[in-house]
């Protein structure tokens, strides 16, 4: 198999805003080049197949957490926010050595440019585009260099608490438009992939993050159920409650880089099973989760048996070891698929 590949991008949404300024009116940044295409005239380095990789990987997880994130905020307690629906990068945001690439693939030279727009979102109904070059936002300049991510972050938070719209200002083959995008509520927890082998997901309170190693494992719907339940572990501070958010934390950190050292997974990585409880508590909130996003609960069960099967407690940093199969956990999932069936039948909320 190729290379793999990891890079944290933030569901967040939050990457994409503003640079301090009194002035209400911003005049466009110098034109960048157009968003080269895969394929195109533009010199192919080595590192482009391994960066499309990347990003076709970024890409499917954001795809198949969008329902998730959307459809649950209800659920998702004091973590729901409201989101512009897009990511934005420059070519500071990737690992030196992909850097080239970022500018051939995808025109992310100094300026912030789209990569990802959320499915569902104001920023899709506005026709927002990845490829599209930030100017503004709410009238202020998009920062550049860098540091525009970190800029952008910081400066977003407050911005999005006064208003329910913002106007964005784009560059788009080299002409400026403006585009009015709703604000959406949504789950705010940021997704990391993390380059390993290992099948595996981990939660730390405020990240996510899925192994390539389960990526090549899972079909997309089986995704899906892994990132409910980890998004339900977010939303019930579960690593807090094990003392393990450091743990946790430092865990997704050390497998960002795109070749990081694996040679602490010798053993179980310092970390330890989920309570039971802790299990059963995530498996109730996902499976309302995964019903809201359209997707049959059953689901849920398949996915874990075949994990179980497949990677089972016994193997090192599998999925299983974290989160062992066991006949009360899928007994007690049984039962709440039931309690869900009863409520769409009465046409009741869908809540836990």
């Amino acid at each position: 198999m190729g290379m793999r590949l990891s890079l944290q991008f933030s569901v967040l949404l939050i990457t994409v805003v503003v640079l301090s300024s009194c002035s209400t009116t911003t005049p466009p940044p110098a034109a960048e080049s157009p968003t080269p295409k895969p394929g195109g005239t533009a010199t192919r380095s080595v590192q482009e197949p391994a960066f499309d990789q990347l990003i076709a990987q970024q890409d499917r997880v954001y795809r198949v957490i969008a329902p998730l994130i959307v459809k649950n905020a209800v659920l998702c307690k004091t973590a729901a926010r409201p989101l512009l629906g897009f990511t934005a990068k420059n070519r500071h945001s990737y690992p030196a050595e992909f850097r080239d690439a970022a500018v051939a693939r995808l025109g992310a030279g100094e300026s912030l440019r789209i990569v990802q727009v959320l499915d569902g979102s104001g920023a899709q109904r506005a026709g927002v585009q990845r490829g599209d070059a930030l100017i503004s936002i709410a009238g202020q300049t998009i920062p550049q260099g860098p540091q525009a991510e970190a800029e952008a972050a910081r400066l977003l938070g407050p911005l999005l608490k006064q208003t329910a719209e913002v106007d964005v200002q784009l560059l788009r083959d080299a002409a400026p438009i403006t585009v009015k995008v709703a604000l959406t509520t949504a789950c705010a927890f940021t997704v990391d992939i993390g380059n390993a082998p290992h099948v595996n997901a981990y939660a730390d309170g405020r990240r996510i993050m899925v192994t390539t190693g389960l990526l090549a494992e899972l079909s997309d719907q089986e995704l899906a159920v892994i990132l409910a339940l980890e998004i339900a572990h977010n939303v019930q501070q579960h690593a807090v409650a094990m003392q393990s958010r450091a743990s946790m934390a430092t865990l997704i950190d050390s497998l960002l880089p795109p070749k990081p050292d694996l040679s602490g997974f010798a053993g179980s990585a310092g970390l330890k099973s989920f309570d039971d409880k802790l299990d059963q508590e995530a498996d109730r909130i996902a499976l309302y989760m995964l019903t809201r996003a359209g997707l049959n609960p059953v689901l849920a069960i398949d996915t874990l048996e075949r994990l179980a099967q497949r990677h089972p407690a016994t193997v090192l940093n599998s999925y299983t070891a974290l989160h062992p199969w066991t006949s009360e956990r899928q007994r007690l999932m049984r039962d709440t698929i039931a309690e869900i069936r009863k409520k769409q039948a009465s046409k009741k909320p869908l809540v836990p």
